[in-house]
Parts: structure tokens; C-alpha cells; sequence
């Protein structure tokens, strides 16, 4: 609700002080989806992350085959043998935490693959979309795919295929129409990256959890 009230504040204020100013609106989510490159990224990204994933359970799942045999023998041990065993399970727990941070913590390596294969493609849509904003002398263009509520938006005003003509692309998926339902436009959310542009979707840098 508070989104709401603060979209509609800043309209009503950029509004109010020149009628002349002209806006537009893009939907990110629809432009990169009609990019080759980009779905292609996306991918090997996805590929990437599931070896990953399957690489640190492998490590949990034999943490969990040394707990339960050193449950089934601990009767059979000396007590040095125990805190041996023990030690053991804790190191391999240890190496799958710093193997998952490594690669899903925050600037990890999946952090650093994405900005690799999606970062360029990123520059070239905010690049595209400035000198649109240029040609034709726009004073804003938001985008609605980020979690902005918008009550409604007038599919005369989205100039995504535009901007996908700058790019070389012709449009293959037609862009969904924002209704007046009052929920998110969409609900995929994308979050600025630290160059400012607007990172990829279904990305997140947070680490996927693994269960133990």
C-alpha cells in the first residue's frame, strides 16, 4: 500500500509541475525475454547453478551417512575415538557451508557468472533505452516489470518494442497488459544492480538453501 501512495505521489508531483513533460514505460522482463543471447545466458546459468547444487548436497548427504554410522558404532569406541569421529563430521559440515558461500554467497561465483554472461546484455538494453529516450525526447521511462504497483498503465505508452528495435530484435512475445487490479504489474521483482542497471531476473544473489 505504501508503494502505492508513493508511485502515485511522485506522478501526481512530476505531473503538476510541467504538463508538457513526456513519459513512457518498458517492461524489462518482455524485452529480455525476446533477446537469444540472453535466454541462452540464462541457461548456462541454470545449468551451472543445478551442478553446483549437486555438488554441495552430495557433500550433506555424506554428512549425514557419517553421522548415523558413527550413531550405530559409537558404543564400540574409546572416547578419543569419539571426538576423532566427531571432529571429522564437523570439518565436512565446515567444507559444505564454505563450498555453498563460494558459490552462492553474496559476490560468489555464481554472482560473478551472472554478471559475466548478463551484465553486457543489461548495458546494451539501458543504452538502447536512453537513446530512445533521446530520439524521441522522453523526460522519463519507468519500468513496470520492477515491484512498483501500478494501478493501471496505458499499452500506448509502453515502447518495450521500440526498444528492442533499437536493439536489432524483432518482438516474438507480445507483452503483457497491465489491468487496473491494483496488484503488482508484475510480480517477478528486479532489483538494481550495483552499476545502476536493472539486474537480471530470477536472480537473486542469495544462496539456495541445502538441506541438512
Amino acid at each position: 500500500m505504501k508503494k502505492v501512495l508513493l508511485f502515485c505521489v511522485f506522478i501526481t508531483g512530476f505531473t503538476s509541475v510541467s504538463l508538457a513533460q513526456r513519459f513512457a514505460y518498458i517492461d524489462m522482463k518482455y524485452i529480455l525475454g525476446n533477446i537469444p543471447d540472453y535466454n541462452e545466458a540464462q541457461k548456462k546459468l541454470d545449468a551451472q547453478s543445478a551442478q553446483w547444487q549437486k555438488e554441495i548436497q552430495d557433500k550433506y548427504d555424506n554428512i549425514d551417512k557419517m553421522n548415523k554410522d558413527y550413531q550405530s558404532q559409537q558404543v564400540l569406541m574409546t572416547d578419543d575415538m569419539k571426538k576423532q569421529k566427531q571432529q571429522e563430521i564437523q570439518d565436512k559440515e565446515k567444507e559444505a557451508k564454505e563450498l555453498q558461500k563460494q558459490y552462492f554467497g553474496y559476490e560468489g561465483q555464481l554472482f560473478k557468472l551472472r554478471q559475466q554472461l548478463v551484465k553486457p546484455i543489461q548495458d546494451k538494453v539501458y543504452d538502447a533505452v536512453q537513446k530512445l529516450a533521446a530520439s524521441k525526447s522522453y523526460d522519463f521511462i519507468f519500468d513496470k516489470s520492477v515491484s512498483v504497483y501500478m494501478m493501471y498503465a496505458n499499452p500506448k505508452l509502453d515502447v518495450s518494442d521500440q526498444v528492442l528495435t533499437f536493439l536489432g530484435y524483432s518482438p516474438k512475445t507480445k507483452a503483457p497488459e497491465t489491468k487496473a487490479t491494483g496488484t503488482p504489474a508484475n510480480q517477478g521483482s528486479q532489483q538494481p544492480n550495483q552499476q545502476g542497471n536493472v539486474a537480471p531476473l530470477n536472480q537473486q544473489n542469495n544462496a539456495p538453501s541445502v538441506p541438512h
